[in-house]
């Protein structure tokens, strides 16, 4: 589809040819605060086929009234266009932000930060993982988004040498989760699939504000077969709640991965959960985190409900399959 912007047919006096009529849009002072793409007469300008010059403005229209409206594009410096000078307009969805652009494969990789002795090894475009303390299924599966590259099965073979208890997990519909299913591979459990859930860093603190526990504790040291060099931290509240966090130590790693969330059931709906929460993320945002990731099984309702109301969103869904 085109998305080049178009002058609606107003019904009155149809521009010549290498022309257009200014008027012919649907914005308005209702696009204030959206994001609009406008065209628009350059005075004084011809264009190449002879007729007035015209350009486009793409960005959050800030003002509109007084003869004029205000549009911001990306890099900041706002466009003030005289109305009678507008050509056609309209709104556009939002621009996905960085991290909802982000692979899911390279989503994933963020989150091997989250098991500090987790070992790696590239099979293809395959990723091997396996960790000597963890028990989770991301530390202990073949990471098996996209295709491997590899001849014929030789990557399936590679994967059931390798494990003595095989298990891939793929994207949901993908055609490593149709490959693997037409050779008898079956879910690894009946539970659903499991949903990579992004959020802004801020928008999560700013929903955990008030969430603090005086009793809520950081330990940087406790990583199991880690180097206590901080990059994983282990969060208590009393001894009744804990959670864990990861920032990814890559060069550029600004995401923070939460997981092991655990609350005593004798002190459910405390907000001892909240407060072993806002305890990690306040640790990731003093060293620099801007995104935040977790995981969750896709039929947790309760958890689904919580972590929408700090902000999160499903970035990707995938499955875990074994052998039959």
């Amino acid at each position: 589809m085109n998305d080049e912007p178009r002058p609606l047919d107003t019904g009155v006096g149809q521009p010549t040819p290498g022309q257009q009529t200014p008027g012919q849009h649907t914005l308005g002072p209702h696009v204030v605060g959206s994001r609009v793409v406008v065209r628009r007469l350059v005075p004084g300008e011809t264009g190449p086929s002879g007729g007035p010059a015209m350009t486009d403005v793409l960005g959050v229209c800030e003002a509109w009234g007084d003869g004029v409206c205000v549009v911001r594009p990306a890099d900041g410096v706002p466009v003030t266009i005289a109305l009678r000078d507008v050509v056609s307009g309209k709104p556009v969805p939002p621009r996905p932000s960085v991290r909802d652009r982000v692979p899911a494969r390279v989503a994933q990789e963020h989150g091997f930060a989250l098991f500090p002795d987790l070992v790696t090894e590239p099979l293809g475009g395959w990723v091997l993982r396996d960790s000597a303390t963890a028990t989770a299924r991301r530390a202990n599966s073949v990471l098996a988004f996209g295709p491997s590259g590899l001849d014929g099965d030789t990557d399936v073979e590679r994967v059931l040498a390798h494990y003595d208890r095989p298990v891939a997990a793929v994207l949901t519909g993908s055609p490593e989760h149709a490959r693997l299913t037409a050779l008898g591979w079956v879910p690894e459990s009946n539970e659903s699939d499991t949903l990579f859930q992004v959020a802004a860093l801020a928008q999560v603190s700013r929903a955990l504000r008030g969430a603090a526990h005086p009793d809520a504790a950081v330990h940087g040291t406790t990583a199991p077969g880690g180097t206590g060099d901080e990059a994983w931290v282990r969060v208590t509240v009393g001894d009744h709640a804990t959670a864990f966090a990861a920032l990814d130590p890559a060069p550029d790693g600004d995401w923070l991965g939460l997981g092991g969330l655990a609350v005593d059931p004798a002190q459910r709906r405390r907000g001892l959960g909240l407060a072993a929460l806002a305890a990690c993320v306040g640790w990731g945002g003093e060293r620099g985190a801007s995104t935040v990731f977790l995981q969750v099984l896709g039929d947790n309702a309760p958890a689904l409900a919580l972590y929408e109301r700090l902000g999160f969103r499903t970035h990707h869904r995938y499955r875990y399959l074994t052998p039959r």
